[in-house]
């Protein structure tokens, strides 16, 4: 069985290997995104995170009620992406987890 906590952990171990930063700032990192998480599961969430080009965007996204548009042709769940429900683009998207800037 898999606990929240034992996901946060994979994620600060995924951060660390990926940036080379400390434990403790990807440990951070981690919290941050299973929060977000947390969020959009209930709630409409503004964010920010850095594109695959370098610049930032700032997305509205949820989690919440987004069932019915998944169509099951995307790649399972990983601890390396994020993936959200975007009401701006209408459509999922994703993001590499270390690229979280802010979350509103």
């Amino acid at each position: 069985m898999t606990t929240f906590r034992s996901t946060v952990f994979q994620r600060a171990y995924s951060l660390m290997r990926k940036t080379g930063k400390s434990f403790a700032v990807c440990l951070s990192k981690a919290w941050q995104l299973y929060r977000l998480a947390k969020k959009m599961r209930n709630d409409i969430v503004e964010f920010t995170y850095e594109k695959a080009d370098g610049t930032l965007r700032k997305a509205v996204g949820t989690l919440k009620d987004v069932g019915q548009f998944v169509k099951g042709t995307g790649n399972p769940a990983t601890d390396k992406v994020f993936h959200y429900w975007d009401l701006e683009q209408a459509g999922f998207r994703c993001f590499k987890i270390e690229n979280l800037v802010t979350i509103k």
